[in-house]
């Protein structure tokens, strides 16, 4: 009988490793064997379902099976998902669950671009931690919005996740919105702009809310009568860096995109990991076109929405 086939000795191991806590050397040590044989009789226990380990996900995490569902769906590399509540109290959760989310991933020496909103300022007021990042560099990708709610705009954001982290930062001395495709030509050629945006071309990381369609856009509200052409809404599924895009995530024609100060959506692509954080009944053909484009790696999100866009 090979020495796998022993399974009072398989169970004696099982036991020691799973429930007394002990190391596998410890094991070995004990056992009389190597530590290499006490691995394959893990596993082997496991495969003979001598070991079930069950993960109580219900109590603890009820939305992992969901979170899997959309990552494989869409090619994600992760997705957060809150529990849903109507209300803004959502939206400041799922500000505290992304500021998390980038806390976790930041090292200290990169540079992290940033979007503008509501959303977006909800993750700069609820970023807090012990731990800082003097040679952490934030990066606005968008121009600002004017005069309107000063606290949203991506300058601010990106100062006051800075303090936060006590890391550095940039800023961005341009509007969203200019006359014409001319002016913004002029604009993203000056030194002083194209300097902010070619390092946010070269960020690490990039964090970025995702707009609904054009009626629900506290943005759009906004800046439209700037717009003096006939806007049409038609194959406008949201915004993603106030870059107007369809339900496949391709920038849309229109007279705003042509007028818009932001970094382009093919640069956005280029950053190696964009993290989405949206939710709400209005965003779901947004977000679905920012998955389908490809636009993002990593989603935060509530439950709600994801199961929509599961069944969208």
């Amino acid at each position: 009988m090979s020495f796998l086939d022993d399974r009072r000795l398989m169970v004696k191991i099982a036991h020691m490793y799973y429930e007394q806590g002990c190391k596998q050397s410890e094991i070995a040590h004990t056992i009389g064997v190597s530590r290499s044989l006490v691995s394959k009789y893990l596993t082997k226990s496991r495969e003979l379902g001598i070991v079930e380990i069950i993960i109580h996900e219900e109590e603890n995490h009820p939305f992992t099976g969901l979170e899997s569902k959309l990552e494989k769906r869409y090619g994600l590399r992760e997705v957060v998902c809150i529990n849903s509540n109507e209300g803004e109290s959502s939206k400041a959760k799922l500000g505290v669950t992304a500021s998390e989310y980038l806390l976790r991933m930041i090292r200290n020496g990169q540079t992290v671009g940033v979007s503008a909103g509501t959303t977006l300022y909800e993750v700069a007021k609820n970023m807090s931690s012990s731990q800082y990042f003097p040679e952490l560099r934030f990066v606005p990708l968008v121009g600002g919005m004017g005069d309107e709610r000063v606290d949203i705009h991506a300058n601010q954001i990106v100062a006051k996740l800075a303090e936060s982290l006590r890391a550095k930062y940039k800023l961005l001395h341009a509007p969203v919105l200019v006359d014409s495709k001319e002016a913004k030509d002029i604009i993203v050629d000056q030194s002083s702009i194209r300097s902010i945006f070619d390092i946010g071309k070269k960020a690490d990381i990039a964090i970025v809310g995702i707009g609904g369609t054009p009626e629900h856009s506290t943005m759009v509200k906004s800046y439209l009568h700037q717009t003096s052409e006939e806007f049409e809404y038609g194959n406008i599924a949201g915004d993603i860096l106030y870059n107007f895009i369809d339900e496949n995530g391709e920038v849309a024609s229109n007279a705003w995109n042509d007028k818009v100060i932001a970094l382009d959506l093919e640069e956005l692509k280029k950053i190696p990991l964009v993290i989405g954080v949206a939710s709400g009944k209005e965003k779901i053909k947004a977000i679905k076109g920012a998955l389908k484009g490809q636009l993002i790696h990593v989603l935060i999100t509530d439950d709600e929405t994801a199961k929509a866009l599961l069944d969208y």
